[in-house]
């Protein structure tokens, strides 16, 4: 019970970042580079401060790994910029579907073998995502959130892929945050804006977004993932899409339309049915 306590949590987590972001990128007047860069930054922080009052030494947060740091950043910019037009539920959705696509395809250009099982769960998962960007007279979605947020799932997919590799996750993932805050803060800087529509209530959404749902969410998820089997652990971040559509909805009175339940249910079942296939 602990365990699945934990998990949930988790997951919630996850969306939670899903719904900072939306609002901090649309009500709560930050621009999406804004939004990003308090995020990284103040996640980076969070990390350092577990990473040295567990380790004692803090030039190990120094490491650079420049695949994780690039995809962790493409993964931020993307998510950030996304969600100025996507719905929370939505973007999760995207973001999931391509995270598990951009896995899938890494096995096939390993050359890994491939079960049917998991390339019909692909095949569905595919027509889904096809089916949500699919215009039609009741339902409409802006396609620049869709190919950044297209970018974002491929940048945490690949995170996550180079993460299966690290000896030390929470470790790995405190040096990856601490380069990507500054690859972000740099260009940040570059396109510096004033905006003073930004409110308290923006900047804490983003806040939050860093030092809780993402720096101690993903060191909560590692501390628990050696306990899942990884059926598990892949089929429970289906959970963070649905969290997020109702987190959406109840938070920000975001719509949720039928052509998003129904992309929903396709998408979230292939991804199960792909999932499913033994290991």
């Amino acid at each position: 019970m602990r365990i699945f306590l934990l998990t949930l949590l988790t997951m919630a987590a996850f969306a939670a970042n899903s719904v900072l972001t939306r609002y901090g990128v649309t009500q709560g007047g930050l621009s999406p580079m804004q939004f990003a860069t308090l995020r990284v930054v103040t996640g980076a922080i969070a990390l350092a401060i577990l990473v040295v009052s567990r380790s004692g030494h803090w030039r190990s947060i120094l490491a650079f790994h420049p695949k994780g740091a690039i995809s962790l950043t493409l993964y931020l910019l993307g998510f950030s910029l996304a969600y100025q037009s996507l719905d929370a539920g939505i973007g999760a959705l995207i973001l999931f579907g391509f995270v598990q696509l951009t896995i899938f395809a890494s096995v096939v250009f390993t050359g890994d073998k491939i079960g049917g099982q998991r390339l019909l769960g692909a095949i569905i998962a595919f027509a889904g995502l096809v089916y949500l960007c699919f215009p039609s007279d009741q339902f409409d979605i802006n396609l620049v959130g869709v190919f950044t947020m297209a970018a974002a799932g491929i940048g945490w997919g690949a995170y996550t892929i180079l993460g299966r590799t690290a000896e030390d996750p929470l470790l790995r993932t405190g040096q990856n945050f601490f380069w990507a805050a500054l690859i972000v803060a740099s260009v940040a800087l570059l396109q510096f804006e004033a905006r003073a529509s930004a409110t308290l209530f923006g900047v804490i959404s983003a806040i939050l977004s860093g030092v809780v749902m993402s720096a101690m969410g993903y060191a909560l998820w590692y501390a628990i993932l050696p306990k899942l089997q990884a059926t598990v652990a892949g089929v429970a971040q289906l959970s963070v899409p649905v969290i997020a559509t109702i987190g959406g909805f109840i938070f920000l009175g975001e719509a949720v339309q039928i052509q998003t339940i129904i992309a929903s249910v396709i998408v979230l079942t292939g991804i199960a049915v792909s999932l499913s296939q033994s290991r």
